[in-house]
This record gives C-alpha cells, sequence and structure tokens, in this order.
C-alpha cells in the first residue's frame, strides 16, 4: 500500500517521536511505501528513516521552495511547484492517508482530504494518529460539526481516530483489505 502521511517538519520531543518512528517501522515491515513531503528534516526525517530501516519504500513530493531539504537517495522524489499540486500529488499516489502531528501545513492538508471525502472526490481511507492527545481539541470540534449537523456524512466515515500506531495502520490494512 501507498500510505501518505502528513506531518511536521519540525524538530520534536520524544513523545512525538517515539510513536511516529514506531509508525515507521510498522509501515516499513509491513513493504509498504511511506508517501511523504519528501523532507529529510525533524518528524519527516524520523518517519522516513523508520521506514526505510524497516524494509520500506520511500516517494518524496517536495516542492521547489523546499527542494534544498528534500531527502536524497529515496526511490522516487517529484518536486511539486508549489503547495497546491504538492497536495494534489501526494492524494494521487496514496492509497490511504495518516495524519500525525503538525501545524498549520499539516492542519491544512488534512482538511483538504477530509473534504474531498465529506463530498465523495474519494473513497481513501483517512486516519487521525492522536499522539500524545495532540487532536484532542480538533476531535471535540469534528464531534460538534457532526452533532450540529455541520456535516453531511458520519464523521466515522470521514476519519478513523487512532491512539496508537498499531490501530492507526491495522485499520489501514483492514479498510484496503492488505493481509
Amino acid at each position: 500500500m501507498n500510505i501518505c502521511v502528513f506531518l511536521s517538519a519540525a524538530d520534536l520531543d520524544d513523545r512525538y517521536t517515539r510513536p511516529a518512528g514506531d509508525f515507521a517501522r510498522l509501515l516499513g515491515k509491513g513493504g509498504h511505501t511511506l508517501v511523504w513531503g519528501g523532507s529529510d528534516v525533524g518528524l519527516m526525517k524520523v518517519v522516513a528513516d523508520g521506514v526505510e530501516e524497516a524494509g520500506g519504500r520511500l516517494l518524496g513530493v517536495s516542492v521547489e521552495f523546499l527542494a534544498a531539504k528534500a531527502r536524497p537517495g529515496v526511490d522516487q522524489m517529484v518536486v511539486a511547484k508549489d503547495l497546491a499540486e504538492r497536495k494534489r500529488l501526494l492524494l494521487e499516489k496514496a492509497d490511504a492517508v495518516v495524519i500525525m502531528v503538525g501545524g498549520t501545513g499539516t492542519l491544512d492538508e488534512a482538511t483538504e482530504i477530509l473534504e474531498l471525502k465529506k463530498h465523495g472526490h474519494t473513497d481513501k481511507p483517512v486516519v487521525l494518529l492522536n499522539t500524545a492527545g495532540f487532536y484532542d481539541g480538533l476531535k471535540e470540534q469534528f464531534r460538534r460539526m457532526e452533532d450540529e449537523g455541520f456535516l453531511p456524512r458520519p464523521l466515522a466515515e470521514l476519519v478513523f481516530f487512532a491512539e496508537e500506531p498499531v490501530g492507526a495502520l491495522a485499520y489501514l490494512e483492514e479498510s484496503l483489505g492488505v493481509e
């Protein structure tokens, strides 16, 4: 499976890097391909390292203004002209999406895939990996949107909330019939 991971390129502490590395190693051991922003810094590097060390493939989608931070030696690297094209390519190349901890860029990517699902433009499974409760507030906001009628589809059809890496990958494999 090609698994797109939206996440931060920031250097973060162990409460975020350890679970990200755990997920990456599970992904690699499963023989899957990481589809990610292509950067070789911060949490993006942690995940790429883990996938590569565990035998998985790396498919990066960088963007022109960040090309200097792109990871060398990957299986495939595409350089998009802008962030909009990068998002489109990331989603196009993925069978499934995992949203890890991140800032405004990660939130932008997350809401775009959920909007596409809401309107029936994709049926790719989406997991929000709620590491260390990072997305508790967002989860509450999504539930409020659902409860108050802002979502035309049940929240459970749009996104699966996983608290641990193993649950995230198990959900994706089950959703796509991977054994």
